[in-house]
């Protein structure tokens, strides 16, 4: 079944106000693993916690190690699962990424989920440990290499789900093949913003292709947006003027609680109703529709599900990452 004819046929009863917690209900994952890239903090935090809450072995990998034990401890308490670990990486270093798949593979044979949820937004013009710029290494390349390293252990689990985290962001710009890393180009932070959650959305495709055959689903999901450490790169005048704030400092009622955003990535990652279907843009626990200029705040670009731009981008990774 296509990517577009499954999509037709996926119902779900979730949608902008479902939390976490509310998709997960019912749901058992014991004697199954997760790794949650960020699981430390925001929405990454409560995708842990839905998926320890539903009993799953969940590793919660970030670059704040402190921050993570916290978080790991929290959840043991809050749920009396006892199987939350932590791992340390650092998305803007292959080297990390390598590291941490090594580790996660001494410790475990298989992998049933994978969030790739770690994010940044808005950097000032920087280059990760490998030459690369900065959003789009962590955001993309970290966690492509991340799924590439750990796809034995996904294909063990099988049937396994790989969720990449995108955005609606995803708009300010498709992926600029002829030059990613802003070398030649001006640089622009939301346009650097936007290329790294169009390749996050492509890994959903790419996946598909390479790996369906071995019983690996992939979605990519718009979380929607949420006050988290996320927006850390700009002012409080710039957040006001993006209609973020109001003068108070609150934000609007647009906005959803972590638990609210988290809410998609854990539908994609557990729903039954997806079951083998793959290659999906998810958002509010939904199939998105295709975005328009009209209603552009929601909804995915053509130039993001391409079949060919995401083997163009997979060959392309492969070369980066050198993998």
């Amino acid at each position: 079944m296509s990517s577009s004819a499954a999509a037709g046929a996926v119902a779900s009863r979730f949608g902008a106000d479902s939390t976490a917690l509310d998709v997960i209900e019912g749901i058992r994952l014991e004697g199954r693993t997760a790794l949650v890239t960020g699981g430390a903090s925001g929405i990454g935090l409560e995708i842990a916690r839905a998926l320890a809450a539903a009993g799953a072995a969940v590793v919660i990998a970030d670059r704040e190690v402190a921050l993570a034990e916290k978080a790991a401890a929290e959840l043991i308490g809050e749920t009396g699962n006892a199987r939350v670990a932590v791992a340390e990486v650092d998305l803007a270093s292959l080297a990390s990424v390598r590291l941490l798949a090594a580790r996660f593979l001494e410790r475990h044979d298989r992998l049933d989920i994978l969030v790739n949820n770690a994010g940044i937004m808005a950097c000032p013009q920087a280059y990760s440990a490998d030459g690369h710029e900065l959003h789009f290494a962590v955001n993309y390349l970290g966690h492509f290499a991340l799924a590439v390293l750990l796809r034995d252990a996904l294909a063990r689990a099988a049937p396994s789900r790989v969720v990449s985290v995108s955005s609606i962001g995803h708009r300010r710009s498709p992926v600029v093949f002829e030059d990613i890393d802003y070398r030649r180009r001006p640089y622009e932070r939301w346009e650097a913003y936007g290329q790294s959650k169009t390749a996050c959305a492509l890994l959903a495709p790419a996946i598909t292709a390479q790996w369906s055959a071995q019983g690996i689903v992939c979605h990519a999901v718009n979380p929607g947006g949420s006050m988290t450490g996320l927006q850390r790169h700009l002012t409080t005048d710039e957040l006001r003027a993006l209609g973020w704030i109001d003068e108070s400092g609150r934000a609007p009622a647009r906005w959803r609680s972590p638990a609210q955003c988290a809410a998609t990535s854990v539908w994609a990652a557990t729903a039954p109703e997806l079951g083998a279907v793959s290659g999906l843009y998810l958002e509010n626990c939904q199939v998105a529709a295709p975005w328009r200029k009209d209603q552009p705040m929601s909804g995915v670009h053509d130039y993001a599900t391409s079949p060919a731009l995401a083997a163009r981008l997979w060959a392309v990774s492969r070369a980066m990452a050198d993998l």
